[in-house]
């Protein structure tokens, strides 16, 4: 897999006007639905994600296996406000390790939706499904719900056997409202809605168990909405952890 880490420099004015524009802009303020309609519009299934909007400093990263040259015609081709919204003029790229050793110990940051699939199809906040089954006097406060989260996190990551947590810390939590599109039929419009959910970021180190296996997670996200701005896993040395 040809792998690669982009940078964009979206323009903060130009992203507001957009999104007001076209409406999608969640009551949070929350931009994932409006970067994942951008970066649909200039790159069309080669979208880069997932993706993380970090913020004015540091700009919009993504993973992408698409070639250089593809985004950077696609980003040419771009209407002026989309280009200027999205900050295309100063599309960066760096090839990114698509080999990792086994064993290696890694420093890690994601932002994440920690949701489940209830049984009647909704997302379920994962904190809340798992209190509905512990005894009352276990249900305690933000330290039991970063208990449950990190729990949650850390099976995304050992899917396919690909990492294992060595240590984590929740770093951020608060409940946000996004913006999703219901699918409508040819003459219909398609209905908005804003759905609540815990949003969190966690910090931490983790160990590669199978090279192949972390690859595919990297390029494939974390866990749910990962084409609005969740489960990019950002990756440093761990001993600059």
């Amino acid at each position: 897999m040809t792998f690669k880490l982009i940078r964009l420099q979206p323009d903060s004015v130009a992203l507001a006007s957009w999104a007001a524009r076209y409406k999608v802009l969640s009551p949070d303020g929350d931009y994932g639905y409006a970067f994942h309609s951008l970066l649909s519009t200039v790159f069309g299934e080669q979208a880069p994600k997932p993706f993380r909007h970090m913020d004015a400093k540091q700009g919009l990263l993504a993973y992408t296996s698409a070639k250089l040259e593809t985004l950077r015609l696609n980003a040419s081709l771009a209407a002026p406000d989309v280009a200027r919204a999205l900050g295309l003029d100063e599309l960066d790229a760096r090839p990114f390790p698509d080999t990792w050793k086994e064993g290696q110990i890694l420093g890690f940051e994601v932002r994440v939706r920690p949701v489940i699939r209830a049984k009647d199809g909704r997302e379920r906040d994962a904190f809340l499904h798992a209190v509905d089954i512990l005894p009352a006097a276990e249900n305690g406060g933000i330290a039991q719900r970063a208990a449950i989260y990190q729990d949650w996190l850390a099976k995304q990551l050992a899917a396919e056997g690909a990492a294992q947590i060595i240590q984590a810390q929740m770093e951020a939590f608060r409940l946000t409202r996004v913006l999703r599109k219901e699918s409508a039929g040819d003459n219909e419009k398609r209905r908005v809605r804003f759905i609540t959910g815990p949003d969190v970021v966690f910090k931490g180190q983790l160990r590669v168990d199978s090279s192949n296996a972390f690859t595919r997670l990297l390029a494939r996200g974390v866990g749910r909405h990962r084409t609005f701005g969740f489960g990019m896993l950002l990756l440093k040395p761990a001993a600059s952890c």
